[in-house]
């Protein structure tokens, strides 16, 4: 038995299936997807000036100046020589600026300013002479 054979027709491809699933993975991505809202929509509330009931205290601060030479400044005033380890001049004045803060029921703070090229013992005088004065509230800053 023969069969005869359409050589004509050539295989067709049908669409209409994919169509519907692009359409339904479209529809489960809208759903799906969350809305972000931009930056303009959003309602900010900046903060405004509230009046303080109770006044608010600033710690008291004195820079002490570490030069190059050694050199010891606070307040313009020149404690110590180059070489002098103990310095009790700056040991007093420290002392009568911490009774001083406590008197006024604020922190004594002392920031030490040193320059670069000043020896670390220079330092470390100015500091045990701010232990020796009751102050322990020490900050440093960069050089000058």
């Amino acid at each position: 038995m023969k069969i005869a054979l359409d050589t004509e027709s050539e295989p067709e491809l049908d669409i209409a299936s994919l169509i519907d699933m692009v359409f339904l993975l479209l529809i489960y991505f809208m759903v799906t997807a969350s809305l972000v809202k931009s930056e303009g929509d959003l309602g900010l509330k900046l903060p405004g000036v509230v009046q303080q009931s109770v006044a608010v205290d600033m710690p008291d601060e004195q820079i002490i100046e570490i030069r190059q030479d050694s050199r010891v400044f606070l307040n313009g005033r020149v404690f110590g020589e180059e070489d002098q380890q103990e310095m009790p001049d700056l040991v007093d004045t420290l002392q009568r600026y911490r009774m001083a803060s406590e008197a006024a029921k604020n922190r004594a703070l002392i920031t030490i300013w040193a320059h670069d090229e000043v020896r670390h013992q220079r330092v470390i005088d100015v500091m045990n002479a701010c232990a020796f004065a009751g102050i322990e509230d020490i900050t440093f800053t960069a050089s000058m």
